[in-house]
């Protein structure tokens, strides 16, 4: 198994294609033909509307999908050959986080750190700042189903970090935030990234968060990479804003 170098890609895709059925005869692809490169390290943003393909390449990226075309390495290991050696090893927050909700705010954190072998020492260390981050300190025994949409939210991302994973794969980790939560939680997941060395993958809907914590900003429509670039060139695109401003391509 290939490990990954120093300052190499943690996140390469060539010719990614992935194709959804519905029904005997009609079906959708998803991603067309899609290469692209993450750089290690790095805090990278992912745009696109609806329905462009950033989910899709966020579960290729964990293993959760296959595709049918392409190839997807993540941390020098093919995706769909090894996906549980991939999935051990990058914290993945979905859009909608599986939460225990007749388990307290501090129990979730436990089972998740139960997971992935986090010892006592650790989750003494490490709940601490988690808590700061989240704002969860004071609600550490309430039932996580009796948090707010935007407070679970936060827990769900507290437990992906749990485990200082080396790839974060956040799919809209602000969901049910207000706007100056989603700024707050993305400028400390971004100090976090810094501090940790870790790598950052996220598609978020605020675009002046994206273009305020990016180092490099990846588009994509309809299933098409259309551009990549550091933040200024995303913005000054004309094809992004043709994109943004609903004319189409």
């Amino acid at each position: 198994m290939a490990e990954q170098r120093p300052g190499s890609d943690i996140l390469s895709c060539e010719g990614l294609t992935k194709e959804f059925r519905y029904g005997p005869k009609e079906k959708i692809r998803a991603l067309d033909g899609v290469t692209l490169r993450a750089a290690r390290g790095a805090v990278t943003g992912l745009i696109g509307p609806d329905g462009a393909g950033k989910t899709t390449l966020i579960r290729l990226a964990t293993g959760l999908f296959a595709p049918e075309a392409g190839a997807i390495h993540v941390l020098g290991i093919d995706v769909p050959t090894d996906p549980q050696t991939v999935q051990s090893r990058v914290g993945y927050m979905p859009q909608r986080f599986g939460l225990y909700e007749d388990l307290t705010v501090e129990e979730n954190l436990n089972l998740y750190a139960e997971l992935h072998g986090i010892t006592s020492a650790t989750r003494a260390e490490r709940y601490p700042q988690l808590m700061q981050m989240t704002g969860l300190g004071p609600f550490k025994r309430r039932l996580a189903g009796r948090l707010s949409g935007g407070m679970k939210q936060k827990l769900g991302l507290a437990c992906t970090l749990v485990s200082t994973p080396e790839l974060l794969l956040l799919d809209e980790p602000t969901a049910g935030m207000s706007v100056q939560e989603t700024r707050q939680t993305m400028e400390l997941i971004a100090k976090i990234t810094r501090e940790k060395g870790l790598t950052l993958l996220f598609t978020e809907h605020d675009m002046e968060v994206v273009f305020s914590i990016s180092q490099r900003i990846m588009v994509l429509y309809q299933g098409r990479l259309i551009a990549e670039g550091i933040p200024g060139e995303i913005r000054n695109n004309p094809e992004v804003q043709k994109v943004y401003l609903g004319e189409g391509r």
